[in-house]
């Protein structure tokens, strides 16, 4: 029997033997059967132990129980439907479908207190894909694997089948595996055109093994799951960043030129832009991490954590950073969500009860790698005050214009908070917290919008608060789970759930277990990079085993060639920052987003279109001189020769300085392209 309302955009349609199915515009969401239910409830025991960043999580399953009987309600609006175990048992859980906008929402009401464990299966087919869960590094579409949820450091060399992460996991515990990210997320889109979001902040683990169902494991009963549905992918993640957030446009100056990562204190600033001013390097600004002080641990060069300038670093800095700024040249710094213990801030906070404590009471330290720090208390309403000031009066007034947000992954589990919440509720919600501490700083000093920060880690929430991602850690290597690949999913994915500026660390950052940064690898990251929103480099965490971009003329010079291509793209990708601003549709997004009718575009995670007219296609392996490129049925013009192509599977030139790229030959921006080309060629 079918039970309809022209009140809704959904349906509940009631079957033989006590089953039914729910419809989301047509699309099959959810389908119960008394002997193949879709939702089980549970109880469990986790153990989850810490260390660095890297998290050991286990669960002991104490029960899983089929919820088996269903009884349909029809209100006025929308549907309850009551489960039990079996008929003629205590009702365990009632859930509620009502209209939301467009959406379906499902509303869940537990009866029993004490479950903690939930799984709902969602409707799949077999040639389904599914796309999204924060940002992903090592699969873009994420069938056939399952993806626990929990933001943590994504560790070093992220496959257990290579031989750095090993080292990674016999030496530190910090291997990770293919999951592993700073930015997991509740969201999915899926082939059916539909997006799927999970309101939670506990442990969750999306389960996409399945060929006929989606099994959404949540370690608490959600508040509720949205689903909605559009018919183009655009229009998807339109209607999904409507209801999450979108990022704010970035200032002008992002696009003046590249941000150099710079270390060592005033006069070594000083020393490297008069080259690379010598060279014709256009630089928008200086990133230097180490303003507030610097310390060396076994890891390699690490940062005092004590957030405020350090003169004897960074001498007349005060009055540097307003001279460069006259020059176009803008001041970027560094904090993190930490105090450390040797530090003012720390003492000022633990007299004024800001720092998060012991769950006996007592004080908490976070071991971030020789060296103790404390976790200012973000629920805490007068601390959330009181860090919002230390980056309005130390970093705003100071003068700097942007820093590195850091670390909004590691809030332990075995720790008391302010609010009284378990830490394991909030460790999910942190990296949002600490983005938003940012934003009202910025909001409330009228600098939103001008000022930039970017972070690692996030969140639900996090894409109304953070300006701009950066994809983590990378390995200085070629590796497709952590080198130079993995930052192309990882744009793709963190687009497709509603961040779509993103960029990267060029050159990577981890020199770790023999890891060493060649040039050619720098070469190819800043080729990628010219063709990403913001360029900006890192030295690695051992500069000394990393090659740097003025480690010689050479490398100078290309790194010139390829900011003068970014800073010349500027009025196309100033166009695409602000249709992702406006509309939530992100700046570098799958093929398929732009051809959806070309199924092969669907499995294509290392190419990417820069908006609607161009096609990267980055070079990701060592020592090659030509590239495989897949082009959807289109006219194509290669951008530095000039060749046309009409889709499908070519072999290009791809000599360094000549990245893979083409753009639509009816494009509106062909002259802009074709004169940034020419103009590159010629140079």
């Amino acid at each position: 029997m079918a039970v309809n309302t022209s009140e809704t955009s959904f349906n509940v349609i009631e079957k033989e033997n006590d089953g039914f199915e729910v419809r989301l515009d047509g699309c099959l969401i959810f389908e119960h059967l008394v002997n193949r239910p879709f939702i089980f409830v549970g109880r469990g025991e986790e153990t989850i132990d810490m260390y660095r960043g890297n998290f050991k999580i286990q669960d002991y399953l104490v029960e899983r129980v089929p919820l088996r009987d269903a009884k349909v309600t029809k209100h006025e609006v929308g549907y309850e439907i009551s489960f039990r175990r079996f008929r003629g048992d205590e009702q365990i859980l009632s859930i509620h479908l009502t209209k939301d906008g467009d959406a379906l929402k499902v509303n869940f009401d537990l009866k029993d207190k004490s479950l903690n464990r939930f799984w709902i299966r969602v409707h799949a087919d077999k040639e389904e894909k599914v796309y999204g869960c924060g940002e992903q590094l090592s699969h873009f579409n994420m069938r056939g694997k399952n993806f626990p949820l929990w933001t943590s450091e994504p560790g070093v060399g992220r496959n257990k089948k290579t031989y750095t992460t090993w080292q990674a996991d016999v030496k530190d515990q910090a291997g990770g595996d293919y999951y592993n990210t700073n930015f997991p997320q509740p969201t999915f889109i899926s082939t059916n055109k539909y997006f799927c979001h999970v309101e939670t902040t506990a442990y969750a683990d999306f389960d996409f093994r399945h060929d006929d169902f989606h099994e959404l494991q949540i370690w608490e009963i959600p508040s509720h799951i949205l689903f909605e549905r559009a018919s183009t992918y655009k229009k998807l993640v339109k209607r999904m960043t409507a209801r999450l957030g979108r990022q704010p446009e970035l200032p002008d100056w992002t696009y003046n030129g590249i941000w150099l990562g710079i270390q060592g204190g005033t006069d070594v600033v000083e020393e490297k832009l008069e080259r690379a001013f010598q060279k014709g390097l256009k630089v928008g600004a200086v990133w230097c991490q180490d303003w507030q002080g610097k310390r060396v641990t076994s890891f390699g060069k690490r940062l005092r954590w004590n957030w405020q300038w350090h003169p004897e670093e960074y001498p007349n800095l005060d009055k540097k950073i307003h001279e460069w700024k006259e020059r176009g040249i803008r001041f970027l710094g560094y904090i993190n969500p930490y105090v450390v213990k040797e530090g003012h801030l720390y003492e000022e906070a633990k007299q004024k009860g800001f720092l998060a404590l012991a769950e006996d009471g007592g004080d908490y330290l976070v071991d971030f790698g020789e060296f103790y720090c404390g976790v200012v208390d973000f629920t805490n309403e007068k601390a959330y005050e009181w860090y919002k000031s230390v980056i309005k009066e130390n970093l705003i007034d100071f003068g700097l214009d942007g820093w590195m947000a850091d670390f909004g992954e590691y809030l332990p589990t075995d720790i008391k908070l302010s609010n009284g919440q378990p830490a394991t509720i909030m460790h999910n919600a942190w990296p949002a917290l600490w983005a938003k501490v940012n934003h009202d700083a910025l909001k409330e000093t009228g600098r939103w919008g001008d000022i930039v920060y970017f972070m690692r880690a996030g969140y639900t929430g996090t894409q109304a608060t953070c300006p701009l991602l950066w994809a983590g850690d990378q390995s200085v290597d070629w590796s497709l789970d952590d080198g130079l690949a993995s930052v192309i999913p990882a744009a793709l994915s963190a687009g497709m759930t509603g961040c779509g500026i993103h960029h990267s660390d060029i050159g990577g950052y981890t020199s770790l277990h023999g890891n060493k940064r060649s040039k050619e690898l720098l070469l190819r990251w800043v080729e990628m990079a010219a063709f990403t929103p913001v360029m900006r480099t890192h030295e690695g965490n051992r500069p000394d085993d990393c090659f740097q971009y003025d480690g010689d003329d050479e490398t100078l010079e290309h790194f010139v060639k390829m900011t003068n291509v970014y800073v010349s793209l500027a009025p196309y990708m100033k166009g695409l920052v602000k249709q992702n601003a406006e509309e939530g549709i992100p700046v570098q997004r799958p093929l398929f987003m732009e051809y959806e009718e070309d199924s092969r575009s669907y499995d294509i995670q290392y190419q990417y279109m820069l908006g609607s007219d161009l096609l990267v296609a980055p070079v990701h392996e060592e020592g090659r001189s030509s590239w495989n490129v897949y082009l959807p049925e289109d006219e194509w013009v290669h951008f530095w020769s000039g060749k046309e192509y009409h889709g499908g599977d070519i072999e290009v030139d791809a000599s360094i300085g000549q990245p893979p790229v083409f753009y639509k030959k009816q494009s509106p921006y062909r002259e802009l392209f074709d004169k940034v080309a020419n103009e590159s060629v010629e140079r």
